[in-house]
């Protein structure tokens, strides 16, 4: 059997194989509730094969979307919206995730299919953004975020706690916190975008201390069998990458001493200038393995591994220990069949339900 299509088991939950559907925002919510869209979004990605399905970015308070369209976590009501769908993941085979965050000066944006760019002073529905500093990410997003006093944080850290609370209580089995792609944690991390002079900026220690306090207040509320993740900007890819990713690689030693289980390992994307190699397959999964074999953490990845056999590559040499597949999941929910069918698996139709396996199956063989 190939290394992709191997189990996995992290605290008490066993995923099927090391695929993982990345959580990727639909912008379909309204005022956070989740619909008719992920009812049926989120269980035919699991029915596709997939060992774990994370949910979307989702909103530990109004201020933390992204756009209004994108989903929240701040009522009760928000959580009730994803009971079904936590059920129906699981029907299907899946494990349910869930990653919650807060989008911090990237907050307020039209939707990306509307401009993806802030909306306009005096837009209805708009708001006003927070961040470490009062410094504007720039190009399509120039809104200036106001700068958050220390009560503002300690806020921010309660609504990431009642949000976790909401996940395990609505019946998620892995959470993940978004601490990249520039929104609020890496706010704080980030050099581009910190500028404060408390004990929240400057040393390296001062502007990981966000996260770590979130944290530790969400590891106090999560259920001790069930794993904790975290999606970490580990670099910026700019000039100054190898510095900061020996800070990343000190930030996520904490993360394992306070108990978080994986590692997601991702961008900063905190500045416009930074020069990702877009171009280059797995650009990351090499990166990944050097947490992996420093920290001594379970890691996954994505970004460029959309070719089976590349995903399987990453495994098999034990650069990854779960592959996490965005886009190529929304172009074919059925991936893992493709992959597998890809890898040589001479009968495939066990990673899919009886209901298209069997018809796929006998297409396959001309039955």
């Amino acid at each position: 059997m190939p290394a992709l299509f191997q189990p996995f088991k992290l605290k008490d939950v066993s995923l099927r194989n090391r695929i993982v559907v990345s959580p990727m925002c639909q912008y379909s919510s309204v005022d956070g509730i989740a619909n008719a869209w992920h009812q049926v979004h989120y269980p035919a990605l699991a029915r596709g094969g997939a060992g774990l399905v994370i949910v979307e970015a989702t909103a530990v308070s109004p201020e933390g979307r992204i756009t209004p369209g994108c989903a929240g976590l701040w009522t009760d009501e928000q959580a009730q919206a994803l009971e079904p769908i936590v059920v129906n993941i699981k029907e299907a085979g899946a494990v349910p995730g869930i990653q919650i965050g807060h989008a911090g000066r990237k907050a307020s944006a039209n939707l990306p299919w509307e401009g993806d760019d802030h909306m306009k002073d005096g837009d209805p529905r708009g708001w006003q953004t927070i961040s470490a500093s009062a410094i504007p990410f720039g190009n399509n997003l120039p809104k200036v975020p106001t700068a958050m006093t220390l009560e503002d944080i300690a806020r921010v850290k309660a609504d990431f706690v009642a949000a976790a609370i909401r996940a395990r209580d609505a019946g998620f089995q892995w959470l993940e916190l978004h601490f990249a792609h520039g929104y609020l944690a890496m706010n704080f991390l980030s050099r581009h975008s910190n500028q404060r002079t408390d004990l929240y900026g400057g040393s390296f220690e001062n502007r990981s201390r966000f996260l770590v306090e979130t944290a530790i207040a969400v590891r106090e509320v999560w259920p001790q069998n069930l794993p904790l993740t975290t999606r970490l900007g580990v670099l910026e890819f700019d000039d100054r990458d190898e510095e900061t990713l020996e800070e990343s690689i000190s930030l996520v030693k904490k993360f394992k001493d306070i108990g978080l289980d994986l590692l997601d390992v991702s961008i900063g994307f905190s500045t416009t200038s930074a020069k990702i190699p877009w171009g280059t397959p797995a650009f990351l999964a090499p990166i990944a393995a050097r947490f992996k074999r420093e920290v001594g953490l379970p890691v996954t990845a994505s970004w460029g591994i959309d070719v089976p056999e590349l995903a399987e590559r990453t495994v098999a040499d034990g650069q990854l220990d779960l592959v996490t597949i965005a886009k190529a999941m929304l172009a074919n929910p059925h991936w893992p069949y493709y992959a597998a069918r890809k890898l040589g698996v001479e009968k495939a139709s066990w990673i899919l339900p009886a209901q298209y396996a069997h018809w796929l199956e006998r297409y396959r063989t001309g039955a």
